[in-house]
């Protein structure tokens, strides 16, 4: 017999009624019932009742045993009377009846009950969060996002891909994010930095000559984190040669639809081919964001011309401003009352803005201020455009045009979650694409780019000699699902010429591009074929499919929002010989309050 285990703690069933068997796992609950204890069994895999009486030389000891201890047992398996089966478990017609047991490890009392779906603090879990991944629901999380990684690496060779490591180590660069930085022991003074995403490394490889290279790509971003957001995470990373971007839409939509399909238990999800385009402009017009859910049945519209001479003074002088107004249609609300409409308001204003004006309407009468100010007649011709009823409700948001998307975008999630709107029970997905290539950036007082400096603008060089810098769009997509953005990606500039042009209108001098760009430059000055790509994110995808609200259930071991290891402890301080080593010295930043002179240097000695 194996020294541990003959079966798993999910593998016996009625056949195997008369066996003597031994199992290995930890103690997840004890029942005493009088003389007969019975012990729930954990695996990996699943548990298993195991039942000692007095005639079991295994009662005394599992008596004294707390949970999570690890044990070994010996028993005889035995068919479970019909009113103890217990159909929720694959192991629920059997019981093992111990006759022997080795205590492998004691557990202590524990910083969180396993065997209990109870909430913990977040510190608490993540000290201990070896403990916590025992627990069912994050034990099932990481097991999907195994078979997700799984699933998406054998669709991606299936689609002709081939898998690849980029470097770790890597180069500093000014564009993007914050980098973390690794210093040189070789090369005093001088740093690596963590890749940000392996972005030119498979750019490169096109230019090498790889066709389709994918890899599921460890990132690293020094950036303030939110629910959807790590310092650490991992993407689907992949680039293609030869390609237009409808080419990569046809590729990656199989792989994504197919992948929710296969883990969205249950839930419907978007097609492949399916996936609707939306304009970057058009997107933040209807949505008020360029990462719009579309569960959600409501529509943003731009009503502004009504306004232009009404009789609603506030408006007026906005829209005379160059503002905007936008409105959010709430439907059927006209029973809600007053203080609904009020709260969302008030709502508004936490959220740090003027305020959300409305207009309620009930059998057709209109009520509040922005209503009696511009009139009934005016109201009905508004209405009439917009398709609205004559018991909806219509918000405004009012401003300068980012503003008015802002708000209005925030403000249609909020109506359709208070309304109770939005669609259960699916994944919808959506490209957003046509991203502007430049726009203006109002404190630098010039033009610059909006996303991806190295996509390529749709219209090329010409586009770029001929046109408004402004208007100029780029071949720069996203995926969209349910709001969150998977990824970013685009068809990449690979033209020495283009590229060199397109930072000129940036600011950026030709030699800015060769010091900073070198590697590339000089790449795609040696024969680089049209090429792109994109990279959505595993933690993303594995979030929505497990339902979670936060990243960090998606992963076996996060950090918290201040990106510190709390189980490890990291960040950490290291020893005056480590700095030594590296040519460090480290600096103690003031007290808020404290004069710059008190700054204390402390060399690596």
């Amino acid at each position: 017999m194996h020294a541990y285990r003959t079966h798993t703690c999910a593998a016996l069933t009625k056949s195997q009624v008369g066996e003597t068997v031994r199992l290995s796992g930890w103690v997840h609950n004890k029942r005493d019932h009088g003389g007969v204890l019975f012990v729930d069994l954990r695996d990996h895999y699943g548990i298993t009742q195991i039942v000692a009486d007095e005639d079991s030389a295994a009662l005394p000891v599992l008596e004294k045993l707390k949970l999570e201890s690890v044990v070994t047992i010996d028993g005889d398996v035995k068919a479970r009377d019909g009113v103890a089966v217990n159909p929720n478990l694959p192991t629920g017609e059997i019981e093992v009846f111990a006759r022997s047991v080795e205590v492998q490890s004691r557990a202590e009392d524990l910083p969180l009950i396993v065997n209990s779906a109870g909430d913990y603090p977040e510190e608490t879990r993540l000290k201990y969060r070896f403990v916590d991944l025992r627990r069912e629901r994050v034990h099932a999380n990481i097991m999907l996002r195994n078979k997700v990684i799984t699933s998406l690496r054998r669709r991606m060779i299936d689609q002709g891909f081939s898998e690849f490591q980029t470097p770790i180590l890597g180069a500093s660069s000014p564009e993007g994010a914050r980098d973390y930085l690794v210093p040189s022991r070789l090369h005093p003074g001088r740093f690596y930095a963590l890749p940000q995403a392996p972005q030119m490394f498979k750019q490169l490889l096109m230019v090498a000559g790889f066709d389709r290279y994918f890899q599921i790509a460890p990132c690293f971003r020094d950036e303030d984190l939110r629910a959807d957001r790590s310092p650490e995470f991992y993407q689907l990373d992949f680039e293609m040669s030869f390609v237009t971007q409808e080419d990569v839409f046809q590729t990656i939509e199989p792989v994504l639809a197919g992948v929710f399909e296969e883990f969205a238990n249950g839930k419907s999800v978007t097609a492949a081919g399916q996936f609707p385009r939306i304009p970057y402009a058009e997107a933040l017009l209807k949505y008020g964001t360029d990462k719009p859910d579309l569960r959600n049945p409501l529509e943003i519209s731009d009503v502004t011309a009504h306004f232009e001479k009404s009789g609603f003074g506030l408006f007026e002088k906005i829209v005379g401003g160059g503002g905007r107004v936008r409105v959010i249609p709430a439907p059927d609300t006209h029973e809600k009352s007053r203080k609904f409409f009020d709260e969302m308001n008030d709502w508004a204003r936490r959220e740090g803005f003027a305020g959300l004006g409305y207009v309620t309407r009930k059998g057709g009468e209109f009520g509040g201020p922005i209503a009696k100010n511009h009139g009934p007649e005016g109201m009905e011709k508004l209405y009439a455009e917009l398709g609205l009823g004559e018991n909806d409700g219509l918000f405004f948001a009012a401003g300068k045009e980012k503003d008015a998307a802002k708000l209005a975008g925030a403000a249609r999630t909020r109506v359709a979650d208070e309304l109770g709107l939005v669609e259960q029970g699916c994944f919808k997905f959506c490209w957003i694409v046509d991203f502007p290539m430049f726009e203006y950036d109002d404190e630098l007082k010039r033009v610059d780019f909006s996303h991806n400096p190295f996509s390529m603008p749709q219209g090329e060089m010409e586009a770029l000699d001929n046109k408004d810098p402004l208007d100029i769009l780029a071949w720069q997509y996203d995926i969209v699902c349910n709001g969150f953005e998977l990824s970013s990606g685009a068809i990449r500039n690979h033209r020495p010429d283009i590229m060199y042009k397109a930072f000129e209108i940036a600011g950026y001098s030709r030699e800015d591009v060769d010091a900073n760009f070198s590697g590339m430059i000089e790449a795609f000055k040696l024969g680089a074929p049209p090429h792109g790509g994109s990279a959505p994110g595993i933690d993303r995808i594995v979030m929505l499919l497990a339902d979670e609200p936060n990243i960090r259930e998606v992963i076996a071991f996060p950090m918290n929002q201040r990106a510190q290891d709390l189980m490890m402890g990291a960040p950490s301080v290291v020893s005056p010989k480590q700095l030594r080593e590296l040519s460090i010295r480290t600096v103690d930043q003031p007290k808020p309050d404290a004069p710059e002179a008190t700054r204390v240097d402390r060399a690596g000695d």
